[in-house]
Parts: structure tokens; C-alpha cells; sequence
């Protein structure tokens, strides 16, 4: 059971802290993608509003919107930029052309206009260093014819390509609007013929001349080398011409290019004119995926080191949990073998600390019942063999004056008329009193081994008993013409008066049955720091020593012919010896020079 029940919550322990943990990496690394790319998207979104609302307000130019766009990106790691109502990156005046419109077949109403071009739209900011060594030396100068090919959405020219002339503007020179333009062929199939196209979208073919050419210089080019950003805005403006994007609700859409997803926000604003506008932002998941790739290795290590320390915390705690009910089991393993020895150590005041303190309780009332229970058993077997000596002793003793007085009765049946009539009559009335006597002291003994006499105590003067004694035994003394030497201090003892008395004359009534005629008997107390010791001590006689230890027990006597005749009833000192014990008081005998010594203790009344 010990190994089983530490096994057992171990695995339970250790079952749950691992369902947890792996609970836990597999969500983290399920939907920490999701998660983080949640906050990233809320977060650029606030960023818009807060943008809206402040950073583009006092824009006027392409430096001020340069700048604005590189601490967004800096602050949020998003891209952005601000367009127009019809979608154009707005503040490009040093990235465009100007162009006056000489003629147009199928538009005339565009002839005599000056148009401005974003160069943006139709080529890359790198081509006007000579970075491409394949393309040809730039044609849009100013004072140069060009054709320009076009669309026209709500009477307004919207170029597709630029060359050098019409014959040109599908030659690999010209520059080209390519979102634009793959926007008309995704269009025309959605219309029944290309006429109804032409007719919604009508294609224009202009020349103009290069009137102005702007270009950017420094700090200000790296606005135009953003060519992912700037593909997603000429894909977002062919989209808002043709009507494929909504102009009425902030939008947020996924792009993936390269194996790279993006995030794309759309935020429509009003300017401090009542016109529409645009903000476009572009923010990179690439982090992100970085992020859980390494977070997923990085799971793998700490997994490890966690499953370590989940296997050593749920050893310890299955191995602190158990090792108070392996307590309890032993404990009351114990109590089944009435061993109650055993105390659970209480360290807690939880269930557990109440479960053991019970149980030590428990053991503890149990060891009390069981001992009280011995102690009745063992009084009971000791009232059992009481009643036996009792019986026993009665029946041995009186045995010797029965049949005295059954021979009496026998002589007096026989001869009635003897002149021995009064001794008979004597000897029986004697025997009857020695029965008396017997039947009395043996009464006693047995209410003093019952082991239920509760002996009352009080505070009494010892020298006072001792005079008291000495007086009654006088003339029993003087008839053996002894000399009686006393030394009494005057003390008070706790004790049993009456009882304490009859011992003292049980003793001075041994002491003048076996003291010789003409001899002494002395008598003292001495006082000792906490007990008064009285003795009783008579000369010309001694116990053998092999006697010594048989003097207390019933129906001994010291005498040779130990016969009740030539002495008493032989419980004098057995009932002595009883009253001693159950004053807890120290007693006993001793031989000494010329005589035997008896003496007891009694504990001195304290002084309050």
C-alpha cells in the first residue's frame, strides 16, 4: 500500500501537470500565430485612427509626407501612405512629369490640356540613375513628343503606357502601368463584348509634349523604392477605378508574395476640404512566422526542462501528500494490535491535520478505555482469588474451633452432669470468640485487596495517636512488666487516622506478644524533611531472615508451632500491609542488635 498509494498520486500529479503543459505549448504554439497577429492588427488599426485624427493633418508636401511615413514605420513597423480620392499616392510633385496635350483621336475635348503624370505609376525611381544598363536613355525630357495610351473614367485621362510615339507602345521601351493595365484584360471578360467595355472604359491615344520632369533627390527617394508598397497601391487604385474596391469602409486584406503573408490596411478619410482620401498600410507577418518557428524550437528545450521538474514536483508532492496517510495507515495498523503507542505528528491545521489529530485522539481514548478496562478485569480477578483465599482461609481456620466445640458438645451430651461442665462451656465461648475475631479480620483484608476501598484523608497528629495507642495497651504491657521508652515529635501527617492507628496497634501487639518478660520496647517518630517515619521497635527477640519477607502475608506467624493458639490471627500484618499500600506509604522489618524493628512513613501536612 505505501508503494502503491505514493505510485498513484505521482502519476496523477505528474498526468495533470503534463495534460496542462501540453494544453498550454499546444496553445501557445496553435494560436500564438493567430493571437499575435490579432494585437498587430488591432494595434496598426488604432495607429491609423490616431494618424487620421493628427500626424496627416498639416501635410503639404512630399518631404513633410516622407517624413510622417518613416516614423510610422518606425513607431509600428508598418508601411504607409496617403492617396487620393482616385487612388494616387498624393504629394508626388517631385516624382512627376507635366504634359500638354496637343491632340486625341477619340477624345478632343483632352486637346490643349496640361496634364501631370506620376512617374511612379509608369516606372521604377532606379531607372533615372542608370541602374538598368538595358534600357534605353530616358525619353520623358522636357520638350520631347510622347504618346500616351489611356482610359478615360469620369472624363479623365488615366495613362496606360508611354512611348516615344504610337508604334512603340507595345515595344519593350515604353513605360507601362502594368496593374493597370492587367486590371483591363481581368475587366473585358466580364462584359458581353469588348465594344460594351470600350463603351463603359474608353481607350484614348494622346501625343503631348514633355512640358516640366521632376525627380527626387536624397532623403526623399527612398519613398519610391518601396516597389512592394507601390505595386499595392497601383493594384489598389485599378481596383478602385474599375469599382472592385469599396469606397465607404475601412478594409483589411491578406497578400502573400514570396512565401511572405502581409497584412494591408485601407483607412477612407475625409481632408479638411470635404475631398476623399486614403490611408494605405502595408505591415509584413514575416516576424511573426519567425517568431513561432523559434518559439516551436524553444517549446522543445523548455518542454524538456519542465517534464524534469514536473516529474521531481509531482514525486515530492505524491511522497509529501502520502507520507501522512502512510502515518495514519501505520498508526492504525498499531491500534488494530492494541498498540497505542504510535502519535501521528500533527503539522497542519488542514483536513489532513484535523484527520490525524483525530486519530491520535482516538488512540488516546481508546488506550484509556482498554486500560481501565484491564484494571477492572485485573480487580475483578483479584476480588475472584480474594473470595477464594477467603474462603479457603476461612474454611482451614475455623476448622481447629469448630471441632473444639463439636468435642465439647460431644462431652457434654455424654456426660451432663461432668464437673467440667463450666470449662467446657469456657473453652467453647473462647473458640466462638476467636471465630468472631477471625471471620472480622478476614472481612477487612478482603474489603482492603478488593482494590475498591477509597481511603479518606486527613490532616491528624501522629504523637497524639502514638499516646492514644500507648494508653489502651498499658495494662498488657504492665502485665509482662515491660518498660516502654517513647520519643514523639509533635507533627501533623495526612493519613487515615482510624487505620493508622489500628496498624500502630497491630505492631505494639506483636511487639508485647513476642518481647520477653522484663524487657524493652521503644517507640519514636523522626521527623524527616517531607515524611514522619514512626518506629516500633521490641528486644530480646529476633525473625530469622528467611522469615522476613513472610510476615506480611495471612495466616503467618513467627512462632514455631505457628499455631493459632499461641498467637493471634495471623492477618495483623496482612491487613497492615494493605492499609500501608494504600496510603502509598513506605513500611517494612528489619532484625536489629538485640531485637526487630517495625516502621512505616507518612507524609508531613504542608505548610500553606
Amino acid at each position: 500500500m505505501r508503494k502503491s498509494i505514493v505510485i498513484k498520486l505521482f502519476l496523477l500529479t505528474a498526468g495533470l501537470c503534463m495534460i496542462l503543459l501540453a494544453g498550454l505549448f499546444v496553445g501557445q504554439t496553435v494560436f500564438f500565430k493567430q493571437y499575435f497577429v490579432h494585437q498587430k492588427v488591432s494595434n496598426v488599426q488604432n495607429a491609423l485612427q490616431s494618424a487620421s485624427q493628427e500626424d496627416w493633418k498639416d501635410v503639404r508636401d512630399a518631404r513633410t509626407a516622407f517624413q510622417n511615413e518613416q516614423q510610422f514605420y518606425q513607431k509600428y513597423n508598418t508601411w504607409i501612405a496617403q492617396l487620393d480620392a482616385e487612388g494616387n499616392l498624393k504629394y508626388t510633385d517631385n516624382f512627376e512629369t507635366e504634359v500638354r496635350l496637343e491632340n486625341a483621336a477619340n477624345a478632343p475635348a483632352l486637346a490643349g490640356q496640361t496634364i501631370t503624370i506620376p512617374l511612379y505609376m509608369m516606372m521604377n525611381v532606379e531607372d533615372l540613375r542608370g541602374s538598368n544598363p538595358l534600357r534605353p536613355d530616358f525619353f520623358v525630357t522636357p520638350g520631347n513628343r510622347i504618346a500616351i495610351e489611356g482610359i478615360l473614367i469620369n472624363n479623365r485621362l488615366f495613362p496606360q503606357r508611354i512611348g516615344r510615339n504610337a508604334s512603340n507602345l507595345r515595344e519593350e521601351n515604353r513605360l507601362e502601368n502594368g496593374q493597370l493595365v492587367r486590371k483591363e484584360y481581368e475587366i473585358v471578360p466580364r462584359f458581353r463584348s469588348p465594344s460594351e467595355y470600350h463603351e463603359r472604359y474608353p481607350t484614348v491615344l494622346v501625343y503631348g509634349t514633355v512640358e516640366q520632369v521632376r525627380t527626387p533627390e536624397g532623403a526623399d527617394e527612398p519613398r519610391y523604392t518601396n516597389h512592394l508598397l507601390l505595386e499595392r497601391i497601383k493594384t489598389f487604385q485599378a481596383n478602385l477605378l474599375y469599382g472592385d474596391s469599396s469606397e465607404n469602409i475601412d478594409t483589411v486584406m491578406d497578400y502573400e508574395e514570396n512565401n511572405v503573408p502581409y497584412k494591408i490596411f485601407v483607412k477612407r478619410l475625409t481632408d479638411q476640404t470635404g475631398e476623399v482620401e486614403y490611408l494605405f498600410a502595408m505591415n509584413s507577418l514575416q516576424p511573426v512566422n519567425e517568431a513561432v518557428a523559434v518559439a516551436r524550437q524553444y517549446y522543445g528545450y523548455v518542454g524538456l526542462g519542465t517534464l524534469m521538474l514536473v516529474l521531481l514536483a509531482s514525486f515530492y508532492y505524491a511522497r509529501r501528500i502520502a507520507r501522512p496517510l502512510l502515518r495514519m495507515n501505520d498508526a492504525t495498523q498499531r491500534m488494530a494490535k492494541l498498540d497505542f503507542s504510535t502519535r501521528i505528528p500533527v503539522t497542519t491545521e488542514d483536513e489532513i491535520g484535523n484527520l490525524s489529530r483525530g486519530i491520535n485522539e482516538l488512540s488516546g481514548l481508546l488506550n484509556a478505555h482498554i486500560v481501565r478496562l484491564e484494571q477492572d478485569i485485573k480487580q475483578e480477578k483479584r476480588l475472584e482469588q480474594t473470595r477464594k483465599e477467603f474462603i479457603a482461609g476461612v474454611s482451614h481456620e475455623l476448622k481447629t474451633p469448630l471441632s473444639v466445640i463439636e468435642n465439647c458438645l460431644y462431652i457434654l451430651k455424654d456426660k451432663p452432669e461432668s464437673p467440667k461442665r463450666g470449662h467446657y462451656f469456657a473453652a467453647m465461648e473462647d473458640e466462638v470468640k476467636k471465630m468472631n475475631l477471625l471471620i472480622t479480620d478476614m472481612l477487612e483484608l478482603a474489603k482492603y485487596e478488593s482494590g475498591t476501598y477509597q481511603m479518606e484523608l486527613v490532616p491528624f497528629r501522629i504523637d497524639a495517636v502514638l499516646e492514644r495507642v500507648c494508653g489502651k495497651l498499658a495494662p498488657a504491657i504492665n502485665d509482662k512488666r515491660l518498660r516502654l521508652h517513647k520519643n514523639f515529635v509533635p507533627v501533623e501527617v495526612i493519613a487515615n487516622p482510624l487505620r493508622i492507628e489500628q496498624i500502630i496497634v497491630n505492631f505494639m501487639t506483636n511487639a508485647i506478644r513476642y518481647t520477653p518478660e522484663g524487657e524493652n520496647i521503644f517507640i519514636a517518630t523522626i521527623e524527616e524533611r517531607e515524611t514522619v517515619r514512626i518506629c516500633i521497635e521490641n528486644k530480646g527477640t529476633h525473625i530469622p531472615d528467611d522469615q522476613m519477607e513472610k510476615i506480611w502475608d495471612r495466616f503467618y506467624r513467627v512462632e514455631g508451632s505457628r499455631h493459632r493458639s499461641t498467637g493471634g490471627t495471623g492477618l495483623g500484618l496482612a491487613i497492615s500491609k494493605q492499609i500501608l499500600e494504600l496510603h502509598e506509604a513506605r513500611y517494612g522489618a528489619t532484625n536489629t542488635e538485640d531485637g526487630v524493628l517495625f516502621y512505616f512513613e507518612l507524609n508531613k501536612k504542608t505548610k500553606t
